[in-house]
């Protein structure tokens, strides 16, 4: 007597897609095979450009402009997916394939409220109840409060660009499992969530699945892929390289590329050490800038700090009309050649911090100064002639460049504000500039939206040391990057550290980046300092609740 397997959800047999190019097809997945069946979960991992989020945006029936899709078995619940019209993937889209993307600003109408988005979902799918206002308004509140949104009634009110990153993808994940899918494809889920609030959905997600939702999950973060995957798939150029069951595979790699990734992953173990496998650039940042003045310790008191944020506090007018406070009663120092780490969840207030730093947003209390001098309430005039020691790396580099300007006019205006005495020679400053953060020259005539995730972060940390600041701010400059970036830029900051003595102010909710990289941790929560102190007191011996819960919430890969 046999037992019948039940059928897979999903079947994938040599999966193939390719784009247009100049010189013909360009095959960015070749050969992809796998089954999905209920209540399991099969991750896709491997660094920018493998091939991962194409293969998952196929799977809905979203591949690309201009993609040419081809498989010999693409079937979902025993219905094949390939040429398929738009009218078809409407009906599915949402209601039986929920698809969570990592970018929730472009993903998100920017003029809509975050709850009529979700609420327009069970609108479109639902039957009966649904069709009532009052009931969608419910419905929405509840999936905003299950994936932890705190303040469910007012933040459905509130537009995506009034949310911070981390609110913004978790009203994402609210709709795409409005109506509980069969299938959610989940591409970068928890990328800008902080710890709590990733444990929270990873809960979520885990639920589902125990229900018998089948759950595809592309993630760079190896930590949540232990937690959730049942199987993985490793990706390299559009090709599987390796593949098993997760605890088999992560603590037994076969492949090299996989060591690699797993290598990659920061944390307590990696402290002083490489992350990656280059080696520091050959034209180093001391050939083109002059070092700054050696710094001495912050705990020595003879030398006075580079920043100084002193009892600043910030608070904001919400939707509601009440006055919130932000940031209450922070204060920290900043010596030269050190890196202070700030880790919170989202909401502690950590980003206002940076920006009261960077003088872009000017305190309600207390001040900030800058190398002894005032700096949050200088004349216009300081303020200009000190911004050129300051600068500023951003989560997401391309919203911040101009999409006209092609590389070398970004860093051309940079070198231009920074220092006009090199107006005459340009170029020159500008391909210094590319190999001193590991990029070739070529990359100077191409716009930021052809490059990869990690190409466009090179450039955006030479865009901020073109003017050889003494503070780079760098208020989650990794977080949207797959492992192994993330390890060549963690290694590049701390090279250009070593090399010019600048300081970091290096905001995370990534704790074990922020491990890696700090000197000294500050732990926000509800916009005031619980917790200081150096990095390995903060993380090995915390002191309060709050910090606790935060580690234990850390998803962790054990090292082998």
């Amino acid at each position: 007597m046999t037992t019948d397997t039940p059928a897979p959800l999903l079947s994938v047999e040599n999966l193939n897609v390719s784009f247009p190019g100049p010189d013909g097809p360009r095959h960015i997945v070749k050969d992809i095979s796998f089954t999905l069946r209920r209540g399991r979960c099969t991750a896709l991992v491997g660094e920018s450009g493998s091939g991962k989020s194409v293969t998952s945006r196929s799977l809905v029936g979203l591949p690309g402009e201009g993609a040419t899709v081809t498989a010999d078995r693409l079937d979902f619940d025993g219905e094949g997916l390939l040429d398929r019209p738009d009218r078809w993937w409407r009906g599915v889209r949402g209601s039986r394939i929920g698809f969570i993307l990592q970018d929730a600003l472009i993903s998100l109408d920017p003029l809509r409220p975050v709850g009529r988005e979700i609420s327009e979902t069970l609108a479109l799918h639902g039957l009966g109840g649904l069709r009532n206002r009052h009931r969608r308004r419910e419905l929405t509140e509840e999936l905003l409060d299950r994936v932890g949104v705190p303040e469910p009634p007012l933040r459905a009110r509130q537009r995506p660009g009034e949310l911070s990153g981390g609110l913004r993808q978790r009203a994402l994940i609210a709709s795409a499992i409005a109506l509980n899918p069969d299938l959610v494809i989940a591409d970068e889920p928890t990328t800008a969530l902080d710890v709590t609030v990733q444990a929270q959905v990873l809960s979520v997600l885990e639920a589902m699945i125990a229900d018998g939702t089948s759950v595809i999950l592309v993630s760079h973060d190896l930590a949540v892929v232990a937690q959730l995957a049942d199987d993985i798939l490793v990706m390299q150029g559009g090709r599987i390289v390796e593949s098993g069951p997760a605890d088999d595979l992560l603590h037994n790699p076969q492949h090299p590329y996989t060591r690699q990734l797993i290598d990659a992953v920061p944390s307590e173990h990696t402290r002083g050490t490489r992350l990656s496998h280059t080696t520091p650039p050959d034209r180093t940042a001391a050939a083109l800038f002059p070092p700054h003045p050696a710094g001495q310790s912050s705990h020595d008191d003879t030398t006075g700090p580079l920043l100084e944020v002193r009892n600043v506090s910030k608070s904001y007018r919400g939707p509601d009309r009440r006055r919130r406070k932000v940031v209450d009663d922070i204060s920290f120092t900043l010596a030269r050649g050190e890196t202070l780490g700030i880790v919170g969840e989202s909401g502690s207030g950590k980003s206002t911090v940076a920006r009261m730093a960077l003088s872009l947003v000017t305190p309600d209390d207390g001040d900030v100064r800058f190398d002894g001098g005032d700096w949050s309430t200088a004349s216009g005039r300081e303020q200009r002639r000190i911004r050129r020691r300051i600068a500023v790396v951003y989560q997401d580099p391309l919203s911040s460049f101009d999409p006209r300007w092609t590389v070398y006019r970004i860093l051309r205006d940079a070198v231009a504000l920074g220092d006009p005495g090199n107006a005459d020679r340009p170029q020159d400053r500008v391909v210094e500039l590319l190999e001193m953060v590991g990029l070739s020259p070529n990359v100077a005539g191409t716009l930021p939206v052809r490059l990869s995730g990690g190409q466009r972060q090179r450039v955006a940390i030479a865009r901020a040391l073109a003017t050889n600041p003494e503070v780079v701010v760098l208020d989650e400059a990794v977080s949207a990057l797959d492992v192994s970036v993330q390890a060549q830029i963690l290694d590049l900051l701390s090279d250009l550290q070593n090399q010019l003595n600048v300081s970091y102010l290096f905001i995370s909710h990534d704790l074990g980046v922020i491990h890696h990289m700090s000197d000294r941790v500050l732990v926000m929560q509800g916009g005031k300092v619980v917790e200081h102190g150096t990095a390995d007191e903060v993380f090995l011996s915390p002191r309060e609740p709050y910090t606790r819960r935060l580690l234990d919430s850390l998803p962790r890969l054990q090292h082998t």
